[in-house]
């Protein structure tokens, strides 16, 4: 027994045992036969230990306790699934859009969104490069036909989605939600140089410019580069005529 030899080798699978008994329990994995009966469900078990293990579920008893949250298990398996919660693992990958999930149940939940043939026709659309749907005001295409739609609104007059705070029409939800920003103190985006924040990413990247040494907004006449283009506008009254600001005792003008 206190030999590296194992003597006793599985039919099946090969696996070697030291002694008889311990292949014998082996064994009936491989077989149908279920001779530990629970007294409680009557379900049938091939080993002692997995009826022992089974049993903690009709019990009070959880040993196994979650190390974050306090959470307790009847099984160690259960304590296994559960962490993932506290994790950011996601196993559980969806092939067609390669959404991630942190359990199996989460998965199937997510695929039967999809199970009808038409929805999951639909869906599968959006991962692929086909634009079945064109405008026919600007030819833009789209791949459903709720989003050309939605497009639609933009080449139209009608305007259903109100501000409740000062009235103003929009054709999509979407611009009422970001015009509502303007009535709000709500500033989402922050500049990760200064933490100055913003209402809108638009904004954001504008800003962001001030902390680079990138000047896109070029003078055609003299080639002098600026970082926004309020700033260039400002530049180009030098080289023009216009002189749009008066002093308001001598009337002499500036630009």
């Amino acid at each position: 027994m206190h030999s590296n030899e194992n003597p006793y080798k599985c039919s099946v699978c090969n696996t070697s045992f030291c002694t008889k008994s311990n292949l014998n329990k082996h064994l009936l994995l491989h077989s149908n036969e279920k001779h530990f009966k629970c007294s409680v469900c009557n379900n049938l078990f091939s080993r002692k230990s997995n009826l022992n293990t089974h049993l903690l579920v009709h019990s009070n008893e959880k040993h196994f306790k979650c190390s974050f949250c306090n959470k307790s298990f009847s099984q160690k398996s259960y304590l296994n699934k559960h962490l993932l919660v506290h994790s950011n693992e996601k196993n559980f990958k969806y092939s067609v859009c390669n959404k991630s999930f942190s359990k199996k149940i989460n998965l199937n939940s997510h695929i039967l969104s999809f199970s009808t043939n038409s929805y999951l026709n639909t869906h599968i659309l959006v991962h692929s490069n086909e634009n079945l749907f064109k405008c026919s005001v600007c030819n833009k295409s789209f791949s459903t036909k709720s989003t050309l739609y939605t497009h639609l609104l933009v080449h139209s007059n009608e305007k259903h989605f109100n501000c409740s705070v000062c009235n103003k029409l929009f054709s999509q939800e979407s611009y009422l939600n970001t015009h509502l920003r303007v009535h709000s103190n709500e500033k989402h985006f922050k500049c990760s140089v200064c933490n100055k924040s913003f209402s809108w990413k638009s904004t954001l990247k504008t800003h962001l410019l001030v902390h680079s040494n990138e000047k896109h907004f070029k003078c055609s006449i003299c080639n002098k580069s600026f970082s926004k283009k309020f700033k260039l506008n400002s530049h180009l009254l030098v080289h023009s005529n216009e002189k749009h600001f008066k002093c308001s005792v001598c009337n002499k003008s500036f630009s």
